[in-house]
C-alpha cells in the first residue's frame, strides 16, 4: 500500500496533521540506517512497509467507524501484527482509583479486558509512560531498575515493551491512557517502533474525543427530549384544567347559545390538550402517532355525540404537533357539526378517515344526513364560527377543502392536506 493511498481518508485537519506526522518516517523507502538496532532475523524494509500499510488501515478505520470499542480493540490487533509481537493493549487511566484498566487487548486471557487494571504510578512500565509522559521501551523487563514488572506481564512470560502516551483530542494536555505492546520473544524495540505506535495513539486518541463529544451530544439531545416531553406534559395538564372550567361555566350558562358557545370552546381546547398528551408520551420527540392520535380523538367526540355512531380510521403514521393540532381541530369541527346538524330526526352515522395517498394525507369527514343548505358556500363572511376554524385551519396547513352535499345524501368534505414530507422518518 502506498502513502499516497492513505490520502483517501476523509478526517478534519488535525487528524490529517497527526496522521501525517505518524507516517513521516515511512516518506518513501525506509533506510536501513534509521534503524541501528534490528533483529537479524528480520527483513527490516518488508517489516517497515508492513507498518505503514496497517497504520494506514486502521486510520480509515478510526475515521470511518463510530463503535469505540471496536476502534480500541483493532487499534491493539494491528499494533501487536506490526511490531510482530503477541500480546497489546490499550490501558485507560481511572483518576478515582489511580489505576490504568486494560479496555481492549490481543493475547491476554479471557477475562483481562475491563477486570484487570495496574497501578498507575512509576513502579510498571505503562505506568512510567503515564506519569513521566515519556514512551518507554524496555526490551530486558527483568534487568529493568526503572519499574518492576507487573504480574499480568510476568504471568504471561512478557520479556520486553513498550508503551506510548493516549492523548485525548481536544483542547489541553490530557491523557486517556496508554497503548501498549508485550513481547515473549527476544528481540528490540526501537524508535522507529515507537514512532509506528505513537502514530495509532494519535488516531486513538481523535477517536476517543469523537466518541466523547458524539456521547456529550446524545446526552443534551436526550435532556432536551426530557424537556420537551415535560413541557406537553405541564401544557397538556394546563389545558385541561381550561377545559374543565369551560364545561363548568357551561352548565351555568344563562342562554343556551352561551351554553352551546362554551360547550364548543371546551372541545376545541381538549383536543389541543389530547395532542399535547400523545407528544410527551410519544417515543418521537414533536412528533404523533396519527392512527392512536385520531382514536382517541374519536372516543372523545363520540361522549358527546350522544345517538350517532362514529367509525374511525387512520392509517399508522408519524406527524408534527405543528400539523396534528390544527388536523385534530379540523376534525373536532367537523364530527361536531354533523352531530349537531346532519340528523336533526335522531342518530345517525359519522365518518372519519385519514389516508396516505400519492405523499398527501387525505382526510375524509361524511354522513348520510340532510346535507348542507342549498347554495350553501364555507367562503362566505356570514358562516358560522366552526367553519370559520375549518377554514383557518386549512389555509394554515397549505391544504385544500373539497364540500359535496346531497350526492345523493349527507354532507363529504374531504381535507387534501400536503403534509407527509413533515413526517418522521
Amino acid at each position: 500500500m502506498s502513502f499516497n493511498a492513505l490520502a483517501e481518508i476523509k478526517t478534519d485537519r488535525r487528524a490529517e496533521a497527526v496522521f501525517g506526522a505518524a507516517m513521516q518516517m515511512f516518506d518513501g523507502a525506509p533506510e536501513l540506517s534509521k534503524f541501528p538496532t534490528v533483529s537479524l532475523a528480520r527483513d527490516e524494509l518488508p517489516y517497515r512497509l508492513r507498518q505503514q500499510s496497517l497504520l494506514g488501515e486502521f486510520g480509515r478505520i478510526a475515521m470511518q467507524t463510530r463503535d469505540y470499542r471496536q476502534i480500541l480493540q483493532r487499534a491493539t490487533e494491528l499494533c501487536a501484527q506490526g511490531l510482530q509481537a503477541r500480546f497489546a493493549k490499550v490501558l485507560e487511566y481511572q483518576p478515582d482509583e489511580s489505576r490504568l484498566m486494560v479496555r481492549a487487548g490481543v493475547g491476554w486471557a479471557p477475562d483481562t479486558i475491563d477486570i484487570v487494571s495496574l497501578a498507575a504510578d512509576i513502579g510498571s512500565p505503562a505506568g512510567y509512560a503515564f506519569q513521566t509522559g515519556a514512551t518507554v521501551i524496555s526490551n530486558h523487563l527483568e534487568a529493568e531498575t526503572r519499574f518492576r514488572t507487573p504480574p499480568l506481564l510476568a504471568n504471561h512470560g512478557v520479556r520486553r515493551a513498550i508503551n506510548v502516551l493516549i492523548e485525548r483530542g481536544g483542547e489541553g494536555k490530557t491523557f486517556f491512557g496508554v497503548l501498549e505492546v508485550d513481547s515473549v520473544d527476544p528481540g528490540q524495540f526501537d524508535e522507529a517502533d515507537a514512532d509506528f505506535l505513537t502514530g495509532f495513539a494519535g488516531l486513538l486518541g481523535i477517536a476517543i474525543e469523537r466518541q466523547q463529544a458524539d456521547a456529550k451530544l446524545q446526552e443534551a439531545l436526550e435532556y432536551q427530549a426530557l424537556l420537551t416531553r415535560e413541557m406537553s406534559h405541564r401544557v397538556k395538564n394546563s389545558l385541561t384544567s381550561v377545559a374543565g372550567l369551560l364545561r363548568v361555566q357551561a352548565r351555568d350558562a344563562p342562554s343556551q347559545d352561551v351554553k352551546n358557545a362554551l360547550e364548543d370552546a371546551s372541545l376545541r381546547v381538549a383536543t389541543i390538550a389530547q395532542v399535547h398528551d400523545h407528544l410527551w408520551r410519544s417515543s418521537h420527540v414533536g412528533f404523533v402517532e396519527l392512527a392512536d392520535f385520531m382514536s382517541e380523538l374519536c372516543k372523545k367526540l363520540k361522549s358527546t355525540a350522544d345517538g350517532h355512531t362514529l367509525h374511525c380510521h387512520a392509517d399508522p403514521m408519524l406527524l408534527s404537533a405543528d400539523y396534528a393540532i390544527p388536523l385534530g381541530l379540523l376534525i373536532n369541527e367537523l364530527v361536531t357539526n354533523a352531530v349537531k346538524y346532519a340528523y336533526p330526526e335522531g342518530g345517525g352515522v359519522i365518518e372519519v378517515n385519514a389516508r396516505e395517498i400519492e405523499g398527501h394525507l387525505h382526510v375524509e369527514v361524511s354522513d348520510q344526513g340532510i346535507g348542507l343548505p342549498d347554495g350553501f358556500d364555507i367562503d362566505q363572511p356570514q358562516i358560522s364560527l366552526g367553519f370559520k376554524v375549518i377554514t383557518g385551519m386549512v389555509r394554515q396547513l397549505h391544504g385544500d377543502l373539497t364540500v359535496t352535499s346531497n350526492r345523493p345524501k349527507g354532507a363529504h368534505f374531504l381535507l387534501d392536506l400536503p403534509i407527509l414530507h413533515n413526517s418522521h422518518e
